[in-house]
């Protein structure tokens, strides 16, 4: 079965072109800069690859390029689109309404639509995807992969906040959790690294990009997660706050006549590493601003590290103990540097870095000594891997 995995943006879209279940990457692509200036397609099959660039106005007609590149002789991906069997799609926000992976149908469609209010960054771009393929390939069943999935197996004193339960019954105001389709593939395969049964395993499972979650994961499910009601809240991330003191909105608002709309744009916009260093939200500027000695930076990524370190600390406690901490995504996949500060914070874990087995990007490798109680260990997302495999799984 030939399926087309997407992750579609507000102005891009990745895609990965897989056969299952032998879990064949054919082709995969990135489309940046839809609909504006100097859209860019990069373009990688087995033998090669491509990058074109071009304007493309939307999302229905960047697909229409990407399909060409698909089936274009000189590339011999396909021979014709027909052999695309399914189009497994990344939604970030299910509500409590999506538990599982779903078959999207008009139901379904006005549903996302309506939870873009929780998600409004992502949801109304993973509907531009849904609908592009419908419009190109209208004969294939479309599979929504929810974010928020994994972290349903939450009980209530886990995702309930300390406000009136009314708010829960009326509007379902929550704790729900996200990264979930990358936090269900990295702690299985962290489990099949070590050679052990998910289901005997706690594992913390630390997702930090420019967005940022950490998950305690416990025979498998998820306990505990650091984002909540929406993709705001936990860990200090590129441009968003994570955890805030909620009376500071209103101190704000009175002091700054500001109104819930500026409020909501500073909070997911212009705080996190960004705010705070004035400078970017690109971990590998801090990074450097901290190497050289700069004042704002060094403070960034100290804040950055010890929230995670915190997490990782009340994790596992919630889990009494902890096998193994994983670090995935793209800051924690390629910095060594910051790898080695989270690390040298843990050694009440017992976790000690290896420091020979660190200097390295994009691998899979455990980075902890043989003596260390807790296994420190990278583990590189791959949630096109996942999409494809509920896909598959669903329509088998």
């Amino acid at each position: 079965m030939k399926i087309l995995v997407l992750n579609a943006g507000s102005s891009s879209l990745k895609y990965q072109l897989i056969s299952m279940p032998e879990w064949d990457v054919l082709s995969k692509w990135l489309v940046d800069k839809i609909a504006i200036e100097g859209t860019v397609i990069k373009h990688v099959w087995k033998e090669g690859k491509v990058e074109i660039a071009g304007n493309l106005e939307n999302h229905s007609v960047a697909l229409k390029k990407v399909l060409e590149l698909l089936v274009d002789p000189t590339h011999w991906v396909l021979t014709s689109l027909e052999e695309i069997d399914a189009a497994g799609h990344r939604v970030v926000h299910g509500w409590e309404h999506f538990v599982n992976s779903s078959k999207i149908d008009d139901h379904a469609k006005i549903k996302i639509d309506e939870l873009s209010e929780l998600a409004p960054l992502h949801n109304p771009a993973n509907l531009m995807g849904i609908y592009a393929v419908e419009e190109v390939l209208p004969n294939i069943p479309n599979i929504a992969v929810f974010d928020t999935s994994f972290h349903q197996t939450m009980e209530p004193s886990a995702y309930m906040y300390s406000i009136p339960y009314k708010y829960y019954e009326k509007y379902k105001v929550r704790r729900y959790g996200f990264h979930g389709t990358s936090h269900k593939y990295v702690s299985h395969r962290a489990a099949e690294m070590l050679d052990k049964d998910i289901k005997d395993m706690n594992i913390i499972v630390c997702h930090v990009g420019n967005g940022a979650s950490v998950s305690a994961i416990k025979g498998g499910k998820v306990v505990d997660t650091s984002m909540g009601f929406t993709p705001l809240e936990g860990l200090t991330m590129g441009t968003r706050s994570g955890d805030l003191d909620p009376a500071i909105v209103a101190f704000l608002m009175r002091k700054e006549n500001m109104t819930i709309e500026d409020i909501d744009h500073m909070l997911n916009k212009q705080s996190g590493v960004l705010g705070i260093s004035g400078v970017s939200s690109d971990m590998r500027d801090i990074e450097d601003g901290h190497i050289a000695g700069k004042v704002q930076e060094t403070l960034a990524l100290e804040i950055y590290v010890n929230k995670i370190v915190k997490y990782i600390g009340s994790y596992t406690a919630i889990l009494n103990w902890c096998d193994a901490v994983v670090l995935t995504a793209g800051t924690l996949e390629n910095s060594a540097y910051i790898r080695k500060m989270i690390a040298d914070k843990l050694t009440w874990l017992g976790i000690f870095l290896d420091e020979s087995k660190n200097d390295f990007r994009w691998e899979e490798r455990i980075i902890s000594t043989p003596e260390s109680k807790s296994v420190l260990m990278v583990v590189p997302t791959n949630e096109e891997y996942m999409i494809a495999k509920e896909t598959y799984d669903l329509l088998k």
